[in-house]
């Protein structure tokens, strides 16, 4: 039980400066890239370049930690990897052309999957399986700290002495955070023979074969996809809602730097919202909360549309309330539903997807709002209300794939 607490404890540290720094680094490159080029396309492109790519890295990452007997050790490099691509991006800003710059970028996005779907996966090793319900919770409140942290340090260091050191700040972050990662626990037991029933896959079978393992569990579980799909809508409205928070900041404020630390109020009431549900963790349905927090989403950005300073502000801190409980959900969907051989897959190709969401959304989001800022906000808040429909078009009627760790 004490290495146990242990495991848990090492592992919530290096969520939390993993995340930080994640957090820290999409803000910061949005700042530098919008001072150096003056455009919200050009930012946008840059943000979505290091996230869009994770739709591939998700699953083969997923597949490789499923059949690596040590995956804290895997994680911990890719940790390091990833902070030195975002070191790389930095480097090449201003000083190499500009498609260089985005190729390092997307490079660098494959990664991107480890900071979440890859440690939450771990996390059933770390605790018992009695303590799951509030470990999960927990561990969703990393993502909350780290979203309040994350922006408002990137929006202060570049406010101080400029975003590039903010860049430099969010890879120490994440490079810190894999000594942590190192330590996870090992894979008890002798490995699993089969990762997806039968027929047995054993683990030398082909990756690709691997990979798409971990894409049919989530296709053939309509638990596990509506979820996926619900929460990569409300991540593309976030995409678009971050890509349009400089502008905002500009507009409401008369600085940028305003508008990344906005985000910190979104993740303030995450939080908090939160750490009411580790307190009480069977207080609400996670398949309720999934459908019903992208209407507070939708709402909450109808609200921004408006302009207004003072709306401005409470309307943020509206979408954190939708967007905490939510990703608490969506975890606690995921440990119940996710087949045990491939728990680490669904977690990354989940992820991936709703990175890949979030960046899409971005992307559309700069030209809409170079055009328009109020008219790029409500195409937000209508692909937020689109997870509605999409949840109970998907309702459960067939059989799940193989449900084999319920939380």
């Amino acid at each position: 039980m004490a290495d146990r607490y242990s495991s848990s404890r090492s592992y919530l540290v290096g969520a939390l400066a993993a995340r930080t720094g994640d957090d820290m680094a999409g803000p910061a490159l949005l700042l530098a890239a919008l001072a150096l080029t003056g455009s919200a396309t050009g930012a946008s492109s840059l943000l979505a370049a290091v996230t869009v790519s994770a739709a591939i890295g998700g699953p083969v990452l997923g597949a490789l930690l499923d059949r690596s007997p040590w995956p804290g050790r895997l994680l911990a490099g890719a940790l390091v990897l990833y902070a030195a691509g975002l070191a790389a991006v930095l480097g090449g800003l201003g000083r190499v052309p500009v498609a260089v710059t985005l190729l390092v970028a997307v490079v660098t996005g494959l990664l991107g999957p480890a900071l979440s779907g890859g440690w939450t996966a771990q996390l059933p090793r770390t605790v018992p399986a009695g303590r799951l319900p509030r470990a999960n919770a927990l561990d969703a409140m990393t993502f909350g700290v780290a979203g309040l942290a994350g922006p408002a340090l990137a929006g202060g260091v570049a406010e101080a002495v400029g975003a590039p050191t903010a860049v430099v700040v969010s890879a120490v972050l994440i490079a810190a955070a894999a000594p942590a990662a190192w330590r996870l626990p090992p894979v008890s037991g002798p490995a699993p023979a089969s990762v997806s029933g039968p027929p047995a896959m054993s683990r030398a079978a082909p990756l690709t074969r691997v990979v798409a393992s971990g894409v049919r569990a989530i296709a053939g579980s309509r638990s596990l996809a509506r979820a996926t799909l619900t929460s990569v809508l409300s991540c593309a409205a976030q995409g678009m809602m971050t890509a349009c928070l400089p502008l905002l900041g500009e507009r409401a404020a008369g600085g940028a730097g305003f508008g990344a630390a906005l985000l910190s109020c979104a993740a303030l009431s995450a939080l908090l919202a939160n750490a009411v549900l580790a307190r009480y963790p069977h207080a609400v349905a996670p398949d309720t909360v999934l459908w019903a927090a992208p209407l507070l989403q939708a709402a909450a950005l109808g609200l921004a549309a408006a302009g207004e300073p003072v709306a401005l502000v409470v309307a943020v801190g509206v979408v954190g309330l939708a967007e905490g409980p939510q990703l608490t959900a969506l975890f606690a969907v995921r440990h119940r539903e996710a087949p045990e051989g491939l728990r680490t897959q669904v977690f990354t190709t989940g992820a991936s997807l709703k990175i890949t969401g979030f960046a899409v959304g971005a992307a559309v989001a700069g030209p809409l709002a170079d055009r328009s800022l109020t008219g790029a906000l409500l195409v937000a808040a209508g692909t937020a209300a689109l997870a509605v429909p999409a949840w109970f078009a998907l309702r459960p009627g067939g059989r799940p794939a193989r449900t084999t760790a319920r939380a």
